[in-house]
Protein backbone atom coordinates (compact mmCIF):
# COMPACT_ATOMS: atom_id res chain seq x y z
CA UNK A 1 0.00 0.00 0.00
CA UNK A 2 1.20 3.38 -1.05
CA UNK A 3 0.51 6.17 1.47
CA UNK A 4 0.40 10.33 1.40
CA UNK A 5 0.57 11.48 4.51
CA UNK A 6 0.17 15.49 5.40
CA UNK A 7 -0.85 17.13 7.79
CA UNK A 8 -1.59 21.14 8.89
CA UNK A 9 0.67 21.32 11.95
CA UNK A 10 3.91 21.58 9.70
CA UNK A 11 6.66 19.14 7.96
CA UNK A 12 8.51 19.33 11.36
CA UNK A 13 5.82 18.52 13.88
CA UNK A 14 6.12 15.66 15.96
CA UNK A 15 2.76 14.04 15.50
CA UNK A 16 3.49 13.66 11.49
CA UNK A 17 7.13 12.38 12.41
CA UNK A 18 5.26 9.82 14.77
CA UNK A 19 3.17 8.33 12.11
CA UNK A 20 5.24 8.63 9.53
CA UNK A 21 7.92 6.40 11.55
CA UNK A 22 4.95 3.66 12.39
CA UNK A 23 3.02 3.67 8.91
CA UNK A 24 6.33 2.85 7.64
CA UNK A 25 6.44 -0.59 9.02
CA UNK A 26 3.36 -1.40 7.45
CA UNK A 27 3.33 0.58 4.01
CA UNK A 28 5.35 2.67 1.42
CA UNK A 29 4.41 6.34 2.67
CA UNK A 30 5.71 9.72 1.08
CA UNK A 31 5.19 12.82 2.93
CA UNK A 32 3.85 16.00 1.53
CA UNK A 33 3.28 18.72 4.51
CA UNK A 34 2.78 22.42 4.91
CA UNK A 35 6.33 23.78 5.47
CA UNK A 36 5.17 25.95 8.74
CA UNK A 37 2.41 25.55 11.00
CA UNK A 38 -0.78 26.19 9.23
CA UNK A 39 -3.71 25.16 11.51
CA UNK A 40 -7.20 26.22 10.80
CA UNK A 41 -6.18 26.61 7.40
CA UNK A 42 -9.46 24.43 6.04
CA UNK A 43 -9.74 23.71 2.77
CA UNK A 44 -8.04 27.06 1.47
CA UNK A 45 -6.19 26.90 -1.64
CA UNK A 46 -3.28 28.83 -3.28
CA UNK A 47 -3.92 30.73 -6.10
CA UNK A 48 -2.30 33.84 -6.08
CA UNK A 49 1.24 32.36 -5.44
CA UNK A 50 3.31 29.05 -6.92
CA UNK A 51 3.41 26.08 -5.25
CA UNK A 52 7.45 25.80 -4.24
CA UNK A 53 7.82 21.89 -3.37
CA UNK A 54 11.28 21.08 -1.79
CA UNK A 55 12.38 18.20 -0.69
CA UNK A 56 14.29 17.18 2.31
CA UNK A 57 17.20 14.60 3.17
CA UNK A 58 14.72 12.66 4.48
CA UNK A 59 13.10 12.37 1.45
CA UNK A 60 9.84 14.12 2.57
CA UNK A 61 8.42 17.28 0.65
CA UNK A 62 7.62 20.21 2.49
CA UNK A 63 5.43 23.14 0.50
CA UNK A 64 4.70 26.71 1.03
CA UNK A 65 1.27 26.16 0.94
CA UNK A 66 -2.36 24.79 2.56
CA UNK A 67 -2.89 21.54 3.95
CA UNK A 68 -5.27 21.06 0.39
CA UNK A 69 -2.60 22.84 -1.31
CA UNK A 70 -0.15 20.07 -0.56
CA UNK A 71 -2.79 16.69 -1.03
CA UNK A 72 -4.04 18.51 -4.24
CA UNK A 73 -0.60 18.94 -5.76
CA UNK A 74 0.95 15.80 -4.98
CA UNK A 75 -1.93 14.40 -5.84
CA UNK A 76 -2.58 16.14 -9.31
CA UNK A 77 0.94 15.20 -11.25
CA UNK A 78 3.37 15.96 -8.37
CA UNK A 79 3.67 12.54 -7.72
CA UNK A 80 4.65 9.59 -9.82
CA UNK A 81 2.96 6.08 -9.06
CA UNK A 82 -0.52 5.03 -7.45
CA UNK A 83 -0.91 6.25 -4.41
CA UNK A 84 -3.81 4.36 -2.52
CA UNK A 85 -4.72 6.29 0.69
CA UNK A 86 -4.35 9.42 2.48
CA UNK A 87 -4.01 10.03 5.48
CA UNK A 88 -3.59 13.70 7.98
CA UNK A 89 -2.00 13.86 11.10
CA UNK A 90 -1.38 13.45 13.67
CA UNK A 91 -2.94 16.67 14.43
CA UNK A 92 -1.91 18.17 18.33
CA UNK A 93 -5.47 18.69 19.79
CA UNK A 94 -8.91 17.47 18.99
CA UNK A 95 -10.71 17.59 15.60
CA UNK A 96 -14.01 17.30 16.97
CA UNK A 97 -17.49 18.97 16.45
CA UNK A 98 -17.59 22.18 14.25
CA UNK A 99 -13.57 21.57 14.50
CA UNK A 100 -13.66 19.51 11.73
CA UNK A 101 -14.99 23.18 9.52
CA UNK A 102 -11.96 24.71 10.48
CA UNK A 103 -9.39 21.97 10.89
CA UNK A 104 -6.31 22.07 8.07
CA UNK A 105 -5.98 18.46 9.30
CA UNK A 106 -9.49 17.04 8.47
CA UNK A 107 -9.09 19.18 5.39
CA UNK A 108 -6.30 17.72 3.52
CA UNK A 109 -8.15 14.60 4.14
CA UNK A 110 -11.26 16.02 2.27
CA UNK A 111 -8.88 16.85 -0.09
CA UNK A 112 -7.80 13.73 -1.24
CA UNK A 113 -11.40 12.34 -0.83
CA UNK A 114 -12.60 14.69 -3.45
CA UNK A 115 -9.52 13.85 -5.62
CA UNK A 116 -11.12 10.16 -5.74
CA UNK A 117 -9.26 8.08 -2.82
CA UNK A 118 -10.10 7.21 0.66
CA UNK A 119 -8.79 9.09 3.35
CA UNK A 120 -8.15 9.37 7.37
CA UNK A 121 -8.07 12.44 9.64
CA UNK A 122 -6.33 11.61 12.91
CA UNK A 123 -6.12 13.78 15.77
CA UNK A 124 -4.78 13.74 19.37
CA UNK A 125 -6.13 15.56 22.57
CA UNK A 126 -2.91 16.91 23.56
CA UNK A 127 0.80 16.72 23.20
CA UNK A 128 2.39 13.84 24.14
CA UNK A 129 1.23 10.43 23.40
CA UNK A 130 1.49 10.82 19.78
CA UNK A 131 2.70 6.52 19.81
CA UNK A 132 -0.73 5.96 20.90
CA UNK A 133 -2.61 7.41 17.96
CA UNK A 134 0.09 6.08 15.32
CA UNK A 135 -0.38 2.22 17.30
CA UNK A 136 -4.19 2.99 16.70
CA UNK A 137 -4.13 4.50 12.85
CA UNK A 138 -1.24 1.33 12.02
CA UNK A 139 -4.38 -1.43 13.38
CA UNK A 140 -6.84 0.29 11.64
CA UNK A 141 -5.40 1.46 8.32
CA UNK A 142 -5.60 -2.73 7.21
CA UNK A 143 -8.93 -3.20 8.37
CA UNK A 144 -10.92 0.43 7.00
CA UNK A 145 -9.29 0.00 3.90
CA UNK A 146 -10.78 -3.12 2.73
CA UNK A 147 -14.37 -1.96 2.40
CA UNK A 148 -14.73 0.62 5.37
CA UNK A 149 -13.03 3.29 3.40
CA UNK A 150 -15.53 4.92 1.05
CA UNK A 151 -14.36 7.21 -1.64
CA UNK A 152 -16.65 10.44 -1.32
CA UNK A 153 -16.35 10.05 2.73
CA UNK A 154 -13.25 10.51 5.33
CA UNK A 155 -13.27 9.05 8.73
CA UNK A 156 -12.16 11.29 11.22
CA UNK A 157 -10.70 10.14 14.44
CA UNK A 158 -10.29 11.72 18.14
CA UNK A 159 -7.66 9.89 20.19
CA UNK A 160 -7.22 10.74 24.48
CA UNK A 161 -3.90 11.74 25.13
CA UNK A 162 -2.89 8.45 27.20
CA UNK A 163 -0.50 5.80 26.95
CA UNK A 164 -1.90 2.95 24.48
CA UNK A 165 -2.50 0.42 27.49
CA UNK A 166 -4.67 2.82 28.92
CA UNK A 167 -6.82 3.83 25.84
CA UNK A 168 -10.27 2.00 26.93
CA UNK A 169 -11.00 1.27 22.94
CA UNK A 170 -12.69 2.81 19.86
CA UNK A 171 -16.37 4.10 19.49
CA UNK A 172 -17.85 4.90 16.14
CA UNK A 173 -19.69 8.71 17.07
CA UNK A 174 -21.46 11.36 15.22
CA UNK A 175 -20.34 15.01 15.41
CA UNK A 176 -21.18 16.83 18.60
CA UNK A 177 -21.61 20.65 18.66
CA UNK A 178 -19.38 23.64 20.78
CA UNK A 179 -20.65 26.92 21.54
CA UNK A 180 -19.74 30.38 19.82
CA UNK A 181 -15.82 30.92 20.25
CA UNK A 182 -14.56 33.31 22.58
CA UNK A 183 -14.16 36.76 22.04
CA UNK A 184 -10.71 38.32 19.95
CA UNK A 185 -8.22 38.88 21.90
CA UNK A 186 -7.39 42.98 22.05
CA UNK A 187 -3.56 44.24 22.69
CA UNK A 188 -1.13 46.72 21.44
CA UNK A 189 1.93 46.54 19.66
CA UNK A 190 5.23 47.99 20.26
CA UNK A 191 3.93 50.77 17.67
CA UNK A 192 0.68 51.47 19.70
CA UNK A 193 -1.29 50.22 17.09
CA UNK A 194 -4.15 47.62 17.60
CA UNK A 195 -3.58 43.63 16.67
CA UNK A 196 -5.83 40.92 17.05
CA UNK A 197 -5.77 37.33 18.47
CA UNK A 198 -8.80 34.94 17.41
CA UNK A 199 -9.89 33.50 20.31
CA UNK A 200 -10.01 30.02 21.73
CA UNK A 201 -12.88 27.80 20.44
CA UNK A 202 -16.05 27.17 22.53
CA UNK A 203 -16.28 24.40 24.79
CA UNK A 204 -18.84 21.73 23.79
CA UNK A 205 -22.00 22.49 23.56
CA UNK A 206 -23.56 18.61 22.76
CA UNK A 207 -21.15 16.31 24.47
CA UNK A 208 -23.96 14.45 24.86
CA UNK A 209 -23.34 10.01 24.77
CA UNK A 210 -22.97 9.27 20.98
CA UNK A 211 -20.95 12.04 20.16
CA UNK A 212 -17.31 12.11 19.46
CA UNK A 213 -17.02 14.57 22.46
CA UNK A 214 -18.26 12.30 25.06
CA UNK A 215 -16.31 9.06 23.37
CA UNK A 216 -12.59 11.04 23.65
CA UNK A 217 -13.62 12.36 26.92
CA UNK A 218 -14.25 8.77 28.81
CA UNK A 219 -11.08 7.82 27.38
CA UNK A 220 -11.98 6.05 24.16
CA UNK A 221 -10.97 7.05 20.57
CA UNK A 222 -13.97 8.42 18.49
CA UNK A 223 -14.48 7.25 14.66
CA UNK A 224 -16.71 9.70 12.57
CA UNK A 225 -17.02 8.76 9.15
CA UNK A 226 -17.43 12.62 7.76
CA UNK A 227 -19.15 13.57 4.26
CA UNK A 228 -18.66 17.12 2.48
CA UNK A 229 -22.50 17.20 0.93
CA UNK A 230 -23.48 20.10 3.79
CA UNK A 231 -27.11 20.31 2.43
CA UNK A 232 -29.57 20.30 5.53
CA UNK A 233 -32.20 17.48 4.01
CA UNK A 234 -34.21 17.82 6.85
CA UNK A 235 -35.24 21.81 5.98
CA UNK A 236 -35.50 21.10 1.93
CA UNK A 237 -39.46 20.59 2.17
CA UNK A 238 -39.98 23.17 4.67
CA UNK A 239 -38.36 25.45 2.15
CA UNK A 240 -39.93 23.78 -1.20
CA UNK A 241 -43.77 24.34 1.84
CA UNK A 242 -42.67 28.44 2.04
CA UNK A 243 -41.80 28.91 -1.75
CA UNK A 244 -45.45 27.32 -3.02
CA UNK A 245 -46.91 29.49 -0.41
CA UNK A 246 -45.18 32.58 -2.15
Amino acid sequence: MHILLSNDDGIHAEGIKTLAHELRKIAQVTVVAPDRNRSAASSSLTLVEPLRPLKLDSGDYCINGTPADCVHLALNGFLSGRVDLVISGINAGVNLGDDVIYSGTVAAALEGRHLGLPAIAVSLDGRQHYETAAKLVCELVPKLYEGLLKRREIININVPDVPYEELKGIKVCHLGHRAAAAEVIKQQDPRGEHIYWIGPAGLAENEAEGTDFHAVKQGYASLTPIQADMTAYHSIRALQDWLKSE
